[in-house]
């Protein structure tokens, strides 16, 4: 299992409505509004790197009112 962890920039005052939207997502194992640069951090899962990129790219970077994502993906070590 992959999972990364998907840094995101919200418009002003939507945070909530996208950590709502984003729990509602198959492959989402957790999102919150943070304090800091990010407005929200969520985690996304998938079977390998392409399921996880293919989550964001079609499922959380078209929800209404995120205007930017950095995906980080988790590597064991």
């Amino acid at each position: 299992m992959q999972r990364a962890y998907v840094l995101i920039e919200t418009v002003g005052g939507r945070s909530k409505e996208v950590v709502d939207a984003l729990r509602k997502v198959t492959g989402v194992a957790a999102a919150d509004v943070v304090t800091g640069p990010y407005d929200v951090i969520a985690v996304a899962e998938g079977i390998d790197a392409n399921a996880v990129g293919r989550l964001v790219l079609n499922e959380v970077r078209g929800l209404q009112g995120i205007s930017k994502t950095m995906t980080c993906l988790a590597v064991e070590s």
